[in-house]
């Protein structure tokens, strides 16, 4: 019998897959807080998990939510697990996306199927428009300044996010997230060259080749707000490209605080 098994990750998005499939065998990371129930896996017994899956018949599986790395405790790592621990580290070395494709490989070497977010919840991954307000011409050309930032800091494995104000770059995501960058974005407002111009734009935009059956892009209520306490004027992201949690709230809340969301073509 084929079953699908969520691998959740902290924030909304676990919750709505785990809705979407039903009733998932759910597990996380034993030092994340997903907002559903999961049972908890380490690392350093990821093959030991891997059987446990299989056990349960499990030849699928789907990531959602934010994951943080984990610390990594050298003595309790299993003798199967040790024996690709050099293949992890040195993803974990390398970046993010390198560090997830590493962890997918392994999935997939022991005959599980990595199903993406936007396959089982294509409506959570807008297609190209505005959802609310009109980005000026001033807007757009800070959202394309944006956009060649992030495709830039792409083959660093770097961030999916930067911040552009009147054509400067005010702030890009690297491990902190998106908040954190949203933060230091805020505190740094006074540095756009004319104070009655344009605001800024909030970007993201998955890695160039990135893997996208993992940690897509994700925006959403929250995000508005911390971009409005930021002081910008909108929200943009790569069409088809980004998961959008909670679109009416979003929607809402961006109508309120008087910036626009834009999916990007």
């Amino acid at each position: 019998m084929s079953r699908i098994a969520l691998i959740a990750g902290e924030g909304r998005l676990a919750p709505a897959i785990a809705e979407a499939l039903g009733q998932p065998l759910v597990y996380a990371l034993d030092h994340l807080c997903p907002e559903v129930a999961a049972k908890p896996f380490r690392l350093e017994r990821l093959v030991p998990f891997l059987d446990e899956l299989t056990e349960q018949g499990v030849d699928q599986v789907v990531f959602a939510g934010a994951i943080r790395r984990p610390r990594i405790e050298p003595d309790l790592f299993d003798p199967r697990t040790m024996a690709i621990v050099p293949k992890i580290l040195m993803g974990m070395q390398s970046g993010d996306d390198a560090a997830l494709r590493a962890v997918l490989d392994v999935f997939e070497e022991a005959g599980i199927r990595i199903r993406s977010v936007d396959e089982i919840l294509p409506e959570l991954v807008p297609g190209e428009g505005v959802l609310t307000g009109e980005p000026s011409p001033r807007d757009q050309k800070d959202a394309a300044r944006a956009a060649e930032i992030v495709a830039g800091l792409g083959p660093l494995d770097i961030g999916q996010g930067a911040v552009v104000v009147q054509g400067l770059c005010l702030a890009v995501e690297a491990l902190p997230g998106t908040q954190a960058m949203l933060a230091f974005a805020g505190l740094h407002a006074g540095l756009k060259p004319d104070p009655s111009g344009a605001r800024g734009v909030l970007y993201k935009a998955p890695k160039p080749g990135q893997d996208r059956r993992i940690d897509l892009p994700t925006i959403g209520p929250d995000t508005v707000r911390q971009a409005a306490e930021a002081g910008l004027g909108g929200i943009a992201w790569q069409a088809g490209s980004v998961i959008l949690l909670d679109r009416e709230a979003a929607i809402a809340s961006a109508k309120e605080a008087g910036l626009f969301l834009w999916a990007r073509g």
